[in-house]
């Protein structure tokens, strides 16, 4: 395929912002109704495909009774089943005139029917994107017609590049609040790498939109060494406060051929999948410094919620007063208590967790003191949709007890490994990111690398007294 998926995007982009500015929407409102029309546009092109198939296996079949093709036959195939008022054939052959956001609503909820495990998730506001019918009618054609550019021989992985494309322009679009939802690729890519989840539970209480889901199928997919499904290796656990998002991070997984379970759950209170001890790895972006009361002395974060949490086995970051400092050693906490005795974890923090004083002092000297922290990765500026400044991405490892790492941590210094995208942007490439965790493999003395050396200015190993000696 010749398809140059980059013009494409930038192509598919344009459409978006032009529905926007035609439309009485804002650009981060317009978000679930044109990822639901590439949701749909994927569904389709997928179904056709199999579709194809199963017609020619049909007709090459020797058996004189041949029972109709059914929607059955699509799912066995890890294919959604799209009625024929849902495709974008149809869609795009009805009459102008036609009431085109009321067929699109139609199409996704007949789509939900077909499949019960989007049940709910799908975008049916297409009739509400203007103020006029027939504007509406103009907006949705012109998206239509744009998306229908998307090639029928595209393939999968293409789509959920595009699709992740949009999720991080949208979050742009929304500055601060996008990056609670959106974490860039490449921090994503580096946690999985360090993490290395082959085989397990994987546990995000701070979901988003699935990006850390998306990639870990993905790392997955690269190391297997037999024809097993990605589905087979891993199971999906979520928890998210929003429920708009949790749809986003649905269809996001479906586009992947990915399913879990992501459940609505205001993470501080509740633990809806029973973590304690339960996963294998844990991977999260949690908001960073939420304070535990506003600056108006509104209480955001109730200690009296929390106690007697066996999530918060460390203790509670509690201020003088008793109210919860900031949740950044909460969040800590919930990833340490939901790994399972080989389990291990990565996740972003704020940098300010590495040398927080008073109670998060104390939840800090128990977490090292226990072994449980194994490497801190310092990042560079502005890798971030909403953090200019750098962050540290922390990695938990209950698999080192016994280990002669058990009592050490691995500290990098990445903050001058970086490639620009813009001036208020920067990412790592694939090459940056394996460079970064290759320090981290010789550290574990992984086979295929070799011995770990600490290097002036980049990389160093800590004993336990050492790290004691600076404070922790």
């Amino acid at each position: 395929m010749t398809t140059n998926i980059k013009q494409l995007q930038d192509q598919l982009w344009a459409a978006a912002e032009q529905m926007r500015a035609n439309s009485r929407l804002n650009l981060n409102e317009i978000s679930a109704p044109v990822l639901g029309l590439i949701f749909l546009k994927f569904a389709d092109v997928r179904f056709q495909k199999a579709k194809e198939k199963l017609e020619k296996e049909k007709t090459s079949s020797q058996s004189t009774r041949r029972r109709p093709i059914s929607p059955e036959d699509y799912k066995a195939r890890g294919v959604l089943y799209v009625p024929e008022k849902a495709t974008f054939s149809y869609l795009i052959s009805l009459p102008e005139n036609e009431n085109i956001g009321k067929a699109i609503n139609e199409a996704m909820k007949a789509i939900e029917e077909e499949n019960r495990d989007l049940a709910g998730i799908l975008p049916q506001n297409y009739t509400s994107l203007s103020q006029t019918a027939g504007e509406n009618n103009r907006i949705l054609i012109s998206l239509l017609k744009n998306f229908n550019q998307i090639p029928g021989d595209i393939e999968g992985d293409t789509f959920g590049e595009i699709y992740e494309y949009f999720l991080g322009n949208f979050a742009l679009s929304e500055g601060k609040n996008g990056g609670e939802f959106f974490t860039a690729q490449s921090i994503v890519k580096l946690l999985v790498e360090v993490i290395e989840p082959y085989h397990g539970r994987i546990f995000d209480p701070a979901s988003g939109s699935g990006g850390m889901f998306v990639h870990s199928a993905k790392f997955v997919e690269e190391h297997l060494k037999n024809k097993s499904q990605v589905m087979d290796e891993v199971a999906i656990y979520g928890q998210e406060s929003k429920d708009a998002t949790i749809k986003i991070a649905k269809m996001n997984l479906a586009i992947h051929g990915l399913s879990g379970k992501i459940l609505p759950a205001n993470s501080y209170y509740e633990d809806v999948h029973s973590s304690v001890g339960k996963f294998d790895f844990v991977l999260a972006n949690p908001p960073f410094n939420v304070a535990g009361v506003d600056k108006n002395g509104q209480v955001i974060i109730d200690p009296a919620h929390l106690r007697g949490d066996p999530r918060y086995y460390l203790g509670l970051p509690v201020t003088q007063k008793g109210n919860i400092t900031n949740a950044n050693y909460l969040w800590m906490q919930i990833f340490a208590s939901a790994l399972n005795s080989k389990g291990r974890a990565g996740f972003v923090m704020a940098n300010s967790a590495t040398d927080a004083g008073n109670a998060e002092k104390e939840i800090r000297k128990k977490l090292i003191g226990e072994g449980l922290v194994d490497v801190i990765i310092s990042t560079p500026p502005n890798m971030f949709l909403n953090v200019t400044l750098s962050a540290t991405l922390w990695f938990f490892d209950k698999g080192k007890k016994g280990t002669t790492r058990e009592y050490k941590v691995l500290f990098i210094n990445a903050q001058d490994i970086f490639t620009p995208v813009d001036r208020a942007h920067n990412r790592w490439t694939d090459e940056q990111i394996q460079k970064i965790a290759g320090i981290v493999r010789k550290y574990r003395d992984e086979e295929g690398y070799e011995k770990y050396k600490d290097i002036k200015g980049r990389c160093k190993v800590a004993t336990l007294d050492e790290i004691k000696e600076n404070d922790m």
